[in-house]
């Protein structure tokens, strides 16, 4: 005689969907993990590794502390929200087709709060750190995007514009890619978090590399007037490489269209 209260059901074996805000609550955990590690390390180590000839340390730590947040949230909010965490991919998976274009604008909310509460817990630690410490961090624009005095390595503008448009159509790119629902790969959150390690690694010295405008709004509005000033750069420039990166991915690689036998 069986015992049917052993057999699991269909419903206990198959999850129920998140709810809409179960999916903002990862969104807002996941940006929050993202900027506290990434800009938090941009702001604690550089403020540490003073000494000449540690600048290279300095990016290698900013560009592994922005990578494993990210492979670490993708794996642990990602099954629930997706794991977006940055509006620009937001936005491009929407173009893609994978996002549905009614959960953008509170996925994005949701990734702004996350972020700018992150940045705000980052300056409540810094009021406790020795005299001087958050004056100086924010002087220095805590760990702001930017270009001339905010470029670590003084470019201008245009390069900005230009690196924000490539760096983050391609980061779009390797998202779709791994997360592809028939061609995906269970490791796609080791080749979304190496491809932001990849992308810092690039991009710090030109403008401290946004390629996410929630990042770059937590950072700007403890950084100072001249940071806000610069914000519209990369809240507009990361969007559009995502957007093209999306739209160019629906096109090229998830044509229905039959390919011509010649």
């Amino acid at each position: 005689m069986s015992d049917s209260s052993m057999t699991p059901s269909v419903d206990a074996a198959v999850p129920p969907a998140p709810t809409l805000g179960a999916k903002l609550a990862a969104e807002g955990f996941g940006t929050f993990l993202l900027v506290f590690g990434g800009v938090g390390t941009a702001v604690f180590a550089s403020n540490h590794f003073t000494e000449p000839g540690t600048a290279s340390a300095v990016y290698v730590a900013i560009a592994l502390a922005f990578g494993l947040t990210v492979l670490v949230g993708v794996y642990a909010f990602g099954p629930i929200s997706g794991g977006h965490f940055n509006p620009a991919v937001t936005l491009g998976a929407a173009a893609a087709g994978r996002t549905p274009w009614r959960d953008v604008g509170p996925y994005i909310i949701a990734q702004i709060v996350g972020g700018v509460i992150a940045s705000t817990a980052l300056t409540l630690i810094g009021l406790f750190g020795p005299d001087g410490w958050l004056a100086a961090a924010q002087d220095a624009g805590f760990a702001s995007n930017g270009w001339d005095a905010l470029s670590p390595s003084g470019f201008e503008m245009p390069a900005a514009m230009i690196i924000e448009v490539i760096l983050t159509g391609f980061f779009l790119l390797v998202i779709l890619g791994a997360t592809h629902p028939k061609r995906g790969t269970l490791f796609a959150g080791v080749a979304i978090g190496l491809s932001l390690t990849l992308i810092h690694l690039i991009s710090i010295p030109v403008d401290n590399t946004s390629v996410n405008p929630a990042r770059s709004i937590a950072a700007a509005i403890y950084g100072g007037t001249e940071a806000l000033s610069q914000l519209w750069v990369f809240l507009v420039f990361p969007v559009i490489g995502a957007m093209i990166a999306g739209f160019a991915y629906r096109a090229l690689f998830d044509s229905t269209g039959k390919v011509p036998i010649v």
